[in-house]
């Protein structure tokens, strides 16, 4: 028996238990912690050759593991910034430098910019999908990402290229006489009119002057003007041409459009691009004329603030005419094990050998989880099991320390043995 090595393993024995203590005052210091994933010391024992007749203490080694693919319990708030995954996946972010990372800590805010930032000030990413493009993932990397904005300060505009519009003509009503709108004349009579709201290229409104005519049993003429070139005190005539007229059929059987009657209105917006008007739904029934339904696309020039946040990681906006689109796709990226992530400060993971590379996805979709808007994953630890072990931490490291002082006590017996 080695007296030095009883004195060495009790050593190990303190240090081992001081680093299970380290663990569980971390644990517990970050309890309230949102997306803190606990850590774990677990112990190895060392071995060391044995020799005949004689036993030789080894002593015990840590490793600390975080349990990183550990889910935690999802806690509601009324903030739509607020996400959490419930599943597989991070949330990819970066700092001020554009060193990228992963999270599961979603308490995102809006900084002075609009960018979303969580409480450790780290920039979330995701695709900017306004321009109804589909992101393309870079399985492996993070090409394409940019940061994602609650609201957008700088101005934008976007002109008015599709839409609908379903009506109700009067079968009732009486045919026209003299001139039709499409004739542009001071006489022109028409049966009822509507006016649309339009986007040109530069966000500016356009109003168009929609008139329907009736012509003969089921047969309607439709002709679309600019409200600007409207003669003053008029309407006709108007100073230019309509921006385009069909004639219309409807079958007296159904009241619905026949087959060969025209499904749209296809017309330039003054200032702007050429707008499709599906107007397939539209009858001719004996009931007074009215507006169905009317949609078109575009907005003025001005920004957008959020609206909500799908579990597919979709944004939306919203703009001040009412007017809703998709803004930003946030991505999801996980790794082979996630256990063997590197933590760094602020709950951010970066990958190591061991984890393996980084692959991105979206939520909802092959391996990832869902991402929650108005929820935060809270802290994994159990502080009754911390507290628990807090306690088992510190009669090791005291009986171990008994350990110690009974071996230097039996060296000191050997070293008055000479005297």
């Amino acid at each position: 028996m080695s007296i030095s090595n009883i004195m060495r393993t009790g050593v190990s024995g303190m240090l081992a238990q001081g680093n299970k203590l380290s663990t569980v005052a971390d644990n517990i210091a970050n309890s309230d912690t949102t997306g803190y994933k606990r850590a774990e010391t677990e112990f190895s024992s060392m071995i060391p050759q044995q020799l005949t007749g004689e036993y030789v203490s080894g002593g015990v080694t840590t490793t600390v593991r975080r349990h990183v693919s550990e889910q935690g319990t999802l806690l509601n708030t009324t903030s739509i910034t607020d996400l959490a995954v419930a599943g597989d996946g991070f949330f990819i972010v970066e700092d001020a430098s554009g060193t990228k990372f992963l999270t599961r800590a979603g308490a995102f805010v809006p900084d002075k910019d609009g960018y979303l930032v969580n409480s450790a000030g780290f920039y979330l990413l995701g695709f900017d999908v306004s321009n109804n493009a589909t992101p393309t993932i870079t399985a492996n990397g993070f090409a394409g990402l940019t940061r994602v904005r609650q609201s957008n300060q700088a101005m934008d505009a976007t002109p008015s290229t599709s839409g609908n519009l379903r009506f109700n003509l009067d079968a009732n009503a009486a045919a026209v006489s003299g001139d039709t709108p499409s004739a542009n004349s001071a006489s022109s009579s028409y049966s009822y009119k509507t006016s649309l709201v339009a986007y040109g290229n530069l966000g500016e409104e356009k109003l168009v002057d929609v008139y329907y005519a009736k012509t003969a049993d089921n047969a309607w003429e439709v002709s679309v003007y600019d409200q600007e070139a409207a003669a003053p005190g008029g309407p006709f005539p108007y100073s230019s041409g309509p921006l385009t007229t069909a004639s219309l059929n409807f079958d007296p059987a159904s009241g619905q459009l026949d087959a060969a009657s025209p499904k749209s209105l296809s017309f330039t917006v003054p200032g702007g691009q050429t707008l499709n008007l599906d107007i397939s739904g539209s009858t001719q029934y004996a009931a007074d004329f009215n507006i169905l339904a009317v949609n078109v696309n575009g907005n003025a020039a001005t920004g957008y603030k959020l609206f909500k946040i799908g579990t597919d990681g979709v944004m939306y906006g919203t703009f001040p005419n009412g007017e809703k689109h998709s803004t930003y796709q946030i991505p999801l990226a996980t790794v082979r094990s996630p256990d063997n992530l590197k933590l760094l400060p602020g709950d951010i993971f970066t990958q190591t050998d061991t984890s393996g590379d980084i692959l991105m996805g979206f939520a909802d979709s092959d391996n990832f989880g869902s991402i929650v808007s108005g929820a935060k994953e809270q802290s994994t630890v159990d502080l009754a099991t911390e507290l628990t072990a807090m306690i088992e931490a510190q009669r090791g490291y005291t009986a171990n320390s008994k350990a110690f002082m009974t071996g230097a006590e039996l060296m000191d017996v050997a070293v008055n043995l000479k005297r």
